[in-house]
């Protein structure tokens, strides 16, 4: 407790520089992180969105990490300040936004909870990430190669991230969702109905999708069809292929099969979502 209170009083002074700064809030990272996390579970109390279980309690934690995240980066550049009440203002902004972001409640049935779990695990994995084309548009590793007009060094790299994947990435991601084998077994019924099905995917896919690219670097902002077709032509931007178009699937029909003569391949990708690796 003397710690907290000696480590709190040094975030409420002024910090003078950019090295003072990391100093004084890298001593003090898992204080902020509950802060930050505790505004945002008071906020959705206040607003009625709060529920007692798991699922919220991740939730908070996550939005926390990502309030100090922002925090991190802009922080540098705000000083002279006190880090303390920096990171209570950033968070008071983000909360009076107008509709900020609130945990939908859609993302607490399973499907919604099998989407989150994909795409917030493609945020911080490789595999996941590659393994989004597979689940979410039905592509396997020679497609997403094809697709993305990937070079030769990139394509032995996306089979290792299938099968990396497939051998313990997945149990892996279906563990952290906390999804059970009923609830699976309820998804794969449901599938049955596949249009109304693959239609209320592609709407929560939306969703989670515009969350999860919160985590992308400023400069992999979306590009106009002419933008992704020189990107093709003049064969850079691999990662940016891969990350962004993995999490927008407005930008992945834009840039669909933009080849080296700039000609689009009828028939863009569309949701069909598979249960399984």
């Amino acid at each position: 407790m003397a710690n907290r209170m000696t480590t709190l009083g040094r975030l409420e002074e002024v910090v003078s520089t950019a090295d003072e700064f990391d100093r004084v809030v890298s001593q003090a990272l898992p204080l902020l992180l509950d802060r930050a996390a505790g505004y945002t579970k008071r906020f959705l109390r206040e607003t009625g969105q709060w529920s007692d279980d798991v699922a919220h309690e991740k939730f908070v934690l996550r939005w926390g990490a990502e309030y100090l995240e922002q925090f991190l980066v802009t922080g540098r550049s705000e000083v002279p300040c006190r880090p303390l009440f920096l990171l209570d203002s950033l968070v008071a902004r983000q909360h009076s936004r107008p509709e900020p972001f609130c945990y939908h409640p859609d993302l607490l049935t399973p499907l919604g909870r099998f989407l989150d779990g994909l795409v917030g695990r493609a945020a911080v994995s490789r595999d996941a990430l590659i393994a989004l084309y597979h689940h979410c548009y039905g592509l396997g590793p020679g497609q997403v190669i094809s697709a993305l007009r990937l070079n030769g060094s990139e394509s032995p790299r996306i089979y290792k991230n299938f099968q990396r994947w497939r051998d313990s990435g997945w149990k892996r991601a279906i563990g952290d969702m906390g999804m059970t084998d009923a609830e699976l077994k309820g998804l794969n019924e449901q599938q049955r109905q596949q249009h109304r099905f693959n239609s209320d995917a592609e709407r929560l896919l939306g969703f989670v999708q515009a969350h999860y690219r919160k985590s992308e670097p400023d400069h992999y902002p979306c590009l106009s069809r002419l933008q992704w077709e020189d990107m093709f032509l003049q064969g850079y931007g691999t990662d940016y292929r891969i990350w962004h178009l993995a999490l927008c699937l407005e930008c992945l029909r834009t840039a669909w099969g933009l080849g080296l003569d700039g000609a689009a391949i009828v028939g863009k990708p569309r949701l069909v979502l598979q249960l399984e690796p």
